[in-house]
């Protein structure tokens, strides 16, 4: 891994300012009002390489660790961007390069790098499942020459706009694998081009319309027909390898939740040196100003834990608490900073050409998902602080 001392993150944090500028507020409004996909601004990263950063060198990408990778998309949200369109790339990352078979690694990994082929959907969630993941119902029945897929997934986001898919499916009923309900999930990595071109009909897609520009399906697996070596490590292990990317992801979205505060609390400084009532800024007031710092405050907090969970997964250590404080932290952090930025504002917060509106309904998602912050809590009271099991 290519480490990085704090003047080259510093350079790094940089140009990828300077990319975002490209894409102005007005980008990503214009799209948030259609519901369109980010194209060009995907494009530009991937050019650039930065959707490449956690891919090793020698598979063409930049071999750069967590750090720089939560670098990059907090500079994307603190623009005014929003990191959902790319993030996946990274975070599905991890079990593949940890546990795929070199075949799979040097089949896919160089198009990954150089953007030849897309990477960027992951198919977990089930509707009667919820973060239950053991309860998923979707199938992978083993066959001669593979597997045939049935079931029915939600949330599986920018499908439409990836080659690749990240699949988790019982490959053992559950009432099979008896007191450890974990077993007998199995983790594949699906072509989607085979799909598309040899059996279309066995994978149905259905987009939904979210509070934000979010790309995400519901989708149904019809007895789509895949082959053995879309299976990534040990059948009926998937749960396990899903989990060692859950730090990556959990960590990496609490950097977006951070560039969000640092957005909110950007435009409600610059807002209030600027804006002018009863003859003076209302900047001047402590009931402006205090609320800003107290959301500055717990925004710097959050930042330290990004970067201790990113330290320990960067070095090999156990990150699991840090990661889940990382993102429990960040995205209420965020949320404060939102409602802050929004009082300051007024009125005018919640006209889109501000820009208010749209990253305040972006910045809610991160206390939802990628795991609800109760069930961060949860994690925290029986694993860390030895509490009875709640659920």
């Amino acid at each position: 891994m290519a480490k990085l001392n704090e003047s080259e993150r510093e350079g790094l944090r940089q140009d990828v300012r300077e990319l975002c500028r490209q894409f102005p507020n007005s980008y990503w409004r214009e799209l948030d009002i259609k519901r369109e996909y980010p194209i060009e601004f995907v494009e530009a990263l991937t050019k650039s390489g930065y959707l490449s950063v956690l891919i090793p060198e020698e598979y063409g990408g930049k071999g750069y660790g967590m750090t720089e990778a939560t670098i990059i998309l907090e500079e994307i949200n603190r623009s005014g961007g929003h990191a959902a369109g790319c993030h996946a790339q990274m975070y599905t990352m991890g079990a593949l390069l940890k546990h795929g078979s070199e075949a799979q690694k040097q089949q896919y990994l160089p198009g990954i790098a150089d953007g030849s082929i897309r990477f960027q959907a992951f198919s977990v969630t089930e509707e009667d499942a919820g973060s239950n993941t053991t309860a998923i119902q979707t199938f992978a029945e083993k066959t001669a020459d593979g597997y045939v897929v049935n079931g029915h997934k939600n949330w599986t986001s920018r499908v439409l706009q990836s080659d690749l898919l990240m699949l988790l499916a019982r490959t053992t009923p559950l009432e099979e694998v008896g007191e450890k309900r974990t077993d007998g999930l199995s983790l594949f990595l699906v072509d989607l081009r085979d799909v598309r071109d040899k059996q279309p009909e066995t994978f149905v897609v259905e987009p939904v319309r979210t509070m934000f520009n979010y790309a995400t399906n519901q989708v149904w697996y019809k007895d789509m027909k895949i082959p053995e070596a879309s299976l990534i490590g040990e059948e009926g292990k998937g749960f396990r390898y899903v989990l060692d990317g859950m730090n990556a992801e959990r960590t990496l979205l609490a950097a977006e939740a951070i560039g969000d505060g640092y957005f909110f609390i950007d435009k409600a400084t610059g807002y209030a040196n600027e804006r002018v009532v009863f003859d003076r800024k209302i900047g001047t007031n402590q009931g402006v100003q205090f609320p800003i710092s107290r959301a500055y405050a717990s925004l710097k907090a959050a930042d330290l834990m990004r970067y201790e969970a990113a330290r320990k997964f960067d070095e090999g250590e156990r990150s699991g608490e840090e990661a889940n404080l990382a993102k429990f932290l960040a995205s209420e952090a965020s949320w404060q900073a939102a409602n802050v930025c929004l009082d300051t504002f007024g009125g005018y917060g919640f006209v889109d050409e501000y820009d208010v509106e749209r990253k305040f309904r972006e910045t809610r998602m991160y206390q939802v998902a990628p795991v609800s912050n109760n069930m961060i809590l949860a994690y925290l009271g029986q694993n860390v602080l030895k509490l009875p099991r709640s659920y």
